[in-house]
């Protein structure tokens, strides 16, 4: 499976929990726009992803988190953590 299709089953999913329609987006992105995300058509940047998050009302991270737990289906949420909390020790000093 491809990022952008990762990302399109995270989005979808996000949504259809949710309870939003892809007409919901309106404010944000068109249905068609919306759709071809969700088909792994369209790549999405971090604005889209803030944007998208936002009419979600989640975390723009928690999209992307889901995406690589689709990606990566034998990672658990908890090692995902892990690993990001050590590289951003390395990183903050």
């Amino acid at each position: 499976m491809e990022l952008k299709e990762a990302f399109g089953s995270a989005l979808r999913s996000t949504r259809l929990r949710q309870r939003l329609t892809q007409e919901d987006f309106g404010e944000v992105s068109s249905r068609t726009y919306i759709s071809m995300l969700e088909r792994g058509i369209k790549n999405v940047t971090i604005e889209k992803v803030a944007e998208l998050a936002g009419r979600l009302e989640v975390h723009p991270l928690s999209l992307l988190v889901e995406t690589f737990m689709v990606l990566d289906p034998e990672t658990d949420l908890e090692s995902l953590f892990e690993r990001v909390r050590n590289e951003l020790a390395h990183h903050s000093g």
